[in-house]
């Protein structure tokens, strides 16, 4: 299994320079998705409900301060997702890759996973929380969204 670093690594190297918040946001949306597709994480990191969506804390220690990211710019290895995890990748950046960081942060916004874990920690909107999303209202979420869309996991 990879690591959420690598798994950022991947996506910048196949995208190329994009904000920390985007990133962040393609790494939700990735494992939301392969979770679903796969019925398995696609790293053991764990998302939390901060104000501005999804953000795995592991990842955002190595962006810190840093607003626009490039290849290269978090080390990891690509190399450590299987055949399986690239092809969940690959998919969410087909389809996510050209929305905006504040597009994907206000949709994580109108999801369940995002507003449970907001909900439970008893926060207002731009309240901070170190809540986590719950990876059983994630799998949940995403796999409703396939089955609106006609796939199967």
């Amino acid at each position: 299994m990879a690591h959420v670093q690598d798994v950022a690594a991947y996506i910048l190297g196949r995208v190329g320079p994009m904000t920390a918040m985007k990133l962040q946001k393609l790494c939700y949306y990735a494992y939301g998705y392969h979770l679903a597709w796969e019925g398995r994480q696609l790293f053991p990191e764990r998302f939390e409900a901060w104000a501005n969506g999804p953000v795995v804390p592991a990842l955002y220690a190595r962006h810190r301060g840093r607003f626009q990211l490039g290849k290269g710019d978090i080390v990891g290895n690509p190399q450590a997702l299987d055949p399986g995890e690239r092809e969940s990748v690959d998919l969410v950046l087909e389809g996510l890759g050209g929305h905006t960081a504040h597009t994907l942060s206000q949709m994580t916004h109108r999801e369940r996973p995002w507003t449970a874990a907001r909900e439970r920690a008893g926060v207002g909107p731009l309240d901070r929380t170190n809540e986590q999303l719950d990876d059983n209202e994630i799998a949940e979420f995403f796999e409703a969204l396939l089955a609106a869309d006609g796939e199967e996991g």
